[in-house]
Parts: structure tokens; C-alpha cells; sequence
């Protein structure tokens, strides 16, 4: 039967990340982006899900009491473990819209830290989400491998994936790991330091999706060289009398904000390089270092990794969709990669 239903069936590899989730079905790429967001109706204490997705992210800390929004996925793994699970079962139907007896086989990536209970999780709320298999590949992987690493050569690669809720700093070589660290520091803590800095220094406070849209439009990881840069206008509440206002806010405030964050991803590539064999640390020199990741996209900070690092550092082409593709090139290539993919029944 497993055979059969292997005929009808779009296998998929999904990216299930701390801020989106990526689809790929194979043989058609990725066809699925949206925010890992699920918005419920709890009512006489069953929560009924209302939105997923897009949707559900604008109504992030918006929602009335009976209402909420939450992300189910928090620092690379499951937080919420009823609700992920929706998620991804309302992901796999929004891309599968074939018979209904046909199930998938499915690979999801989970960050290098992720401890056993935490990969079974993921791997269980897959299962019950209608795949027919569940394999897991490790991020760090799958990164280097949508990046377009040639991770399968015997000379080592560096790829530092920064996600939403976790940064892996990996070294591979001849398609696995050598040595892999992964830090909970991502897009998230990002966004948590500017609110925080913002609360400080100007006594105002502002949501997630507001300090998100200060770093996506003026995000930077290094002082401008004019000490203050673009400057936008944002609005939060005013701590001092309570009422909301509007004020501006300047990129050398948000680089001051960030530079703790940056600062712990350095540190991370830092040790990882400490503890890479020489002469694979020889090749990192030689071909440098992939950012890939969401975070990858924050304005100049390539450039500060490299003002610590001393390497050359790139940024990866497709670097939001790199996990996905990875995993996806995964998928279509089992026999060569078969070694990095984990299926456990």
C-alpha cells in the first residue's frame, strides 16, 4: 500500500521555522511561504482555529480576550505542541490538494541543538499531520545545501544560518557535520532588543511587529558613518504619561540596539572556528563563510562579521528560502544524501 500510495502523492519537505514556514513539493519548488502564526477562538476551553498564516500574523498582538494569537514555534523547535500541529496539517493541505488516501513523504529540518524529545515532537505532529514517512535533516545541512555549497567535497564549509529564533554556526565537510553550535539568538532577540532599547532610551513602548518593521526597513549591524543614518518614523506608547506618540528613530540608535545580538553571533563563529580541525579551518580561509537566513538580510553585517572574523563572509543569494531549497534538494536526491537524512519510524 505504500507503494500505491507513493504513485499519487507530492512528496514535500517543509521548513518549519520560528517566523515562516516554507513548503517545497517536489518537482515544483517552493510554492508556500507564510508566516508561522496561528490565530484560535478558544470557546468553553476548546480552542477552534480561526486563521493561519498571513492572516493570523496580522492579528498578532491585536486580538481581542477571546481571541488569540500565537506562534507555535519558538527558538527553532515546538512550543505549543496542539497548535503546531494544526499548523502544519493546514500547511499540507493548502499545498496537497490531491485524493485524500494518498500521504506524502516528508522531510523536516530541526536545528542542530534540538534535544531527542524535541526532534520527536516535531517528527510525532508530522505523523499525525497525514505524512506517510517523516525524516529529519539537520539545519546547518540543509542551509548549505540550498546555498549551493558543495557540502559532499572533502574540503570544509562554514554556513552560519540565522533563523528567527536560532543562529547555527556549522562546518561541514565530505556532507556531514564536524562541528556544529547552535545559539538561540535570531530575528526574534533582534526585535526584542530594539523594543528594549527603545523602552530605555525614549521611554516608549513598542510591539513585536513594530520594532520588526524597524529592523527589516533600518536595520544595521555596524555604526553608520555619519553617526546617524536614515532615520524613520515610528509610533509606540508614551511611558511617561501613557498616551501613544510618534517619534523618530535613527539607525545609529537601532545599530547601538543591535549590537548585542551581533555581538553573540560573532561569538558563535568565533568558537566554532577555535574548534575546527586546521586544515578544514584552512579551507574556511580559503573559500570563506555563507550567511544564509533571514538575519542574513540585516543591512552591513557581513561586513561586521568580517571586521571580527577577518574572513571573507558572503551572503547567500535566496537567503530566506535557502533551509527550504536545501531540504527540498534533499528530497529529490535521497540516494546521495541518504546519510544526513534520519528516518526513525
Amino acid at each position: 500500500m505504500s507503494f500505491l500510495s507513493g504513485l499519487f502523492s507530492a512528496d514535500m519537505a517543509i521548513d518549519l521555522g520560528t517566523a515562516n514556514t516554507l513548503v517545497y513539493v517536489k518537482g515544483r519548488g517552493v510554492i508556500l511561504n507564510e508566516p508561522s502564526v496561528v490565530a484560535y477562538h478558544v470557546k468553553d476551553g476548546r480552542k477552534q482555529v480561526l486563521a493561519v498564516g498571513e492572516d493570523a500574523k496580522l492579528m498578532l498582538g491585536r486580538t481581542p480576550g477571546s481571541i488569540e494569537a500565537i506562534r507555535p514555534m519558538r527558538e527553532g523547535v515546538i512550543a505549543d505542541f496542539d497548535v503546531a500541529e494544526e499548523m502544519i496539517k493546514h500547511f499540507i493541505r493548502k499545498v496537497h490538494r490531491r485524493t485524500t488516501f494518498s500521504k506524502p513523504k516528508i522531510i523536516v529540518c530541526v536545528p542542530h541543538g534540538a534535544t531527542p524529545v524535541e526532534k520527536r515532537a516535531i517528527r510525532q505532529s508530522v505523523l499525525s499531520a497525514g505524512a506517510r514517512r517523516a525524516g529529519l535533516i539537520a539545519e546547518p545541512i540543509a542551509a548549505a545545501i540550498g546555498a549551493g555549497m558543495p557540502i559532499t567535497d572533502p574540503t570544509g564549509s562554514m554556513v552560519v544560518d540565522i533563523g528567527g529564533g536560532t543562529t547555527e554556526v556549522a562546518v561541514l565537510s565530505l556532507g556531514d557535520i564536524v562541528y556544529a553550535r547552535s545559539v538561540r539568538v535570531g530575528g526574534d532577540r533582534m526585535d526584542e532588543a530594539i523594543i528594549n532599547y527603545l523602552r530605555r532610551q525614549q521611554n516608549l513602548l513598542i510591539g513585536e511587529s513594530t520594532a520588526e518593521r524597524i529592523k527589516t526597513s533600518i536595520g544595521t549591524a555596524r555604526m553608520p558613518d555619519d553617526g546617524r543614518g536614515a532615520s524613520m518614523q515610528i509610533r509606540g506608547r508614551d511611558l511617561l504619561n501613557g498616551v501613544p506618540k510618534e517619534t523618530e528613530v535613527s539607525q545609529a540608535q537601532v545599530a547601538e540596539a543591535l549590537a548585542e545580538p551581533v555581538m553573540t553571533i560573532c561569538e558563535a563563529v568565533m568558537t566554532a572556528l577555535e574548534a575546527t580541525p586546521p586544515d578544514l579551518a584552512a579551507d574556511i580561509v580559503d573559500r570563506g563563510v555563507m550567511l544564509t537566513g533571514g538575519g542574513a538580510l540585516l543591512g552591513e553585517l557581513d561586513l561586521a562579521l568580517r571586521e571580527q572574523t577577518g574572513l571573507a563572509i558572503s551572503v547567500a543569494d535566496e537567503s530566506l528560502n535557502c533551509v527550504a531549497l536545501g531540504t527540498g534538494k534533499a528530497l529529490e536526491y535521497e540516494k546521495q544524501l541518504r546519510h544526513v537524512i534520519d528516518y526513525e519510524s
